[in-house]
């Protein structure tokens, strides 16, 4: 089988820990590529989900709540405090 080379410009750090995740794994970053690569051909499509990370509702509730001022506690002063609020019933 004839080999092709494929050049692919990535950010250092993302190379780095990489590497060494798949160094952990036992192979290297051009076994890695071919396995993606022969994913994509056999499943006709990325194989894996790719979604923007957007927050769920509960999130976007206590972002809104932050932005608002609303349903805040503190500043507390110490651990105490702290969880003597985190521990009162409501």
């Amino acid at each position: 089988m004839a080999t092709a080379n494929l050049n692919v410009r990535v950010d250092e750090t993302l190379k780095k820990n990489a590497e060494e995740l798949l160094n952990d794994l036992g192979m290297n970053m051009s076994t890695a590529v071919n396995v993606f690569l022969r994913q994509l051909v056999r499943v006709h499509g990325i194989p894996f989900e790719i979604k923007a990370d957007v927050p769920n509702a509960e999130t976007l509730e206590a972002i809104n709540d932050v932005k608002n001022g609303r349903n805040l506690h503190g500043p507390f002063n110490s651990v105490e405090e702290l969880m003597e609020d985190l521990n009162a019933e409501d």
